[in-house]
């Protein structure tokens, strides 16, 4: 039974936008999943799989940071960058890993004494390999 309005949107395009029962999302401080009801939230985003499961079944995208806000009544994903999980080929994985560690080279060259901004780019790409993991993917290390 849909009972909750799911939204997904990233800065090319809508990818979903429907009715849906729930939706499970890779929060920064851990997953969670979003039901009707649900207390008011506001989450930043991990490289993970929003999981949206509705009365066709359930449908999956990849995402890449942003912010999900969860209301009673629907959960918007405002993701930096996304797909549908089955339009991420191994290519397209490896390109994201190499923006991940390009990221983590620029950290450490511009914060040569403050890790806080070196560790959040490792956990980058330690996040990524993780999801690539998650949906049959390796990277190339």
């Amino acid at each position: 039974m849909a009972n909750l309005q799911f939204d997904l949107v990233s800065p090319e395009r809508r990818l979903a936008s429907l009715a849906a029962s729930e939706v499970q999302i890779p929060g920064a401080d851990g997953d969670m999943t979003a039901m009707a009801g649900h207390a008011p939230t506001i989450t930043t985003l991990r490289p993970g799989v929003v999981r949206v499961v509705h009365d066709g079944g359930a449908d999956e995208y990849v995402v890449i940071g942003g912010f999900a806000e969860i209301t009673a009544s629907g959960v918007s994903v405002l993701a930096e960058r996304a797909l549908p999980k089955d339009e991420v080929t191994q290519d397209s994985f490896n390109a994201m890993v190499e923006d991940a560690k390009a990221a983590y080279a620029t950290a450490q060259d511009t914060f040569e004494n403050e890790p806080g901004p070196v560790d959040d780019a490792a956990k980058l790409i330690s996040d990524m390999v993780a999801m690539g993991g998650h949906i049959g993917l390796s990277s190339a290390d």
